[in-house]
């Protein structure tokens, strides 16, 4: 389902928190032991700061009240997850300190890349755990807890967790906008291709080691995100009546019919897994097109950036970050009502897009195959 109408989309959101409501009264225990992610900074739960410490406020603000890894004010969509299905959040496997995966890992970190990195394709500066990185350490995680004794207290799960988690991907994004500005639309479209080739294989080595439930997130509506309005080149004629690139915004969804296409194949291949794929971009359109209609006032402006106007960034000077302007020391700072918004920092949502996006997803209306999540779980409510 594609809500083109406001009513539908209101709809699925009310239905959803009716059956966390009712799901209050139930005992049922949720057939996923653990989530494994995969992904780039959407989902990255502070894998990317624990390998590279540096993050400062005003990041975490809204709901952690803290920076905690989460390039957004709050959490980001495999927060929510975990705490509609009744497991704790992520901890991020670069995370030495303090975690506890028995119920499941985050290979997430920012900037990833599902191609490598290091292929000429792609400038310098993206994170240097890209899919098939995030797949070996879920390889290398395995053996070890194969082979470790599972004795007392420990922080690991039991062996036979692989074959009872959800495995969840979100990422591609860094490889579509990592070069448009340099290679144009047409030149990044001539590799994607090889983008939904990885992940499709990364999936098939996971159910290898046991993995059943795949759930593949497509791409955002990048041509709404303030970021790449003010970076991407356009003309005028390129922006539609809600202020988003329309050039952009339709290769995007050239690239996720081909995903879905792929993910469609490789659901034959695998006939006793369930390979689905997650219309995340539907509910972003809808809120960056509607966002009054949703409790939120801004789609295209970004809550914490510098420069104000229409979009509120600036290119050099992204948030939380300071430097000097005309002798004078300017910071990008947050706005005082996050709540309002859809984009944080003009690349990644809000806390509260984040949660919108996954009482929809969790409705099982953006899912194809068609999937519920309610057959295998006792839905949470999320706060």
């Amino acid at each position: 389902m594609k809500p083109n109408r406001l009513w539908s989309y209101s709809m699925v959101l009310l239905g959803a928190m009716l059956l966390f409501m009712v799901a209050k009264t139930e005992c049922k225990k949720c057939a996923f032991k653990a989530i494994f992610n995969f992904g780039d900074s959407n989902t990255d739960t502070g894998g990317f700061w624990a390998a590279f410490p540096a993050q400062s406020p005003p990041h975490g603000m809204t709901y952690f009240k803290k920076p905690v890894g989460r390039a957004t004010d709050g959490r980001v969509i495999v927060d929510f997850l975990a705490q509609a299905i009744g497991l704790p959040f992520l901890s991020p496997y670069l995370q030495s300190i303090g975690s506890d995966y028995r119920q499941g890992a985050n290979f997430a970190t920012l900037a990833s890349t599902v191609r490598l990195p290091q292929t000429s394709l792609f400038v310098t500066g993206v994170s240097p755990f890209s899919l098939d990185i995030q797949l070996r350490q879920m390889k290398e995680f395995k053996a070890k807890v194969d082979e470790l004794p599972h004795k007392g207290k420990t922080s690991l799960p039991s062996p036979d967790i692989f074959g009872k988690s959800l495995y969840t991907f979100y990422i591609g994004q860094n490889d579509f906008t990592g070069n448009l500005a340099r290679l144009g639309i047409s030149g990044v479209k001539e590799f994607l291709p090889q983008v939904v080739s990885q992940i499709a294989s990364t999936i098939k080595e996971i159910y290898a080691l046991g993995g059943r439930t795949f759930w593949v997130l497509n791409l955002a509506p990048i041509g709404c995100y303030p970021a790449f309005l003010v970076e991407l080149p356009h003309n005028t004629s390129d922006i539609d009546q809600f202020g988003c690139l329309i050039s952009y915004n339709n290769a995007v969804v050239d690239y996720n019919n081909m995903l879905k296409t792929t993910l469609a194949k490789t659901r034959k291949e695998l006939a006793d897994a369930n390979v689905v794929y997650v219309d995340t971009h539907a509910v972003l359109l809808e809120l960056f097109q509607h966002p009054t209609s949703h409790g939120l006032r801004y789609g295209t402006k970004g809550c914490c950036g510098y420069g104000g106007g229409a979009y509120n960034f600036n290119q050099q000077l992204y948030c939380g970050n300071s430097k000097q302007v005309n002798g004078k020391t300017v910071t990008a700072k947050a706005c005082k009502d996050p709540q309002n918004y859809v984009s944080w920092d003009g690349i990644h949502a809000t806390d509260a897009a984040n949660k919108l996006t996954t009482y929809a997803i969790l409705n099982g209306s953006y899912f194809d195959p068609p999937f519920s999540l309610h057959h295998y779980c006792n839905i949470q409510p999320i706060g």
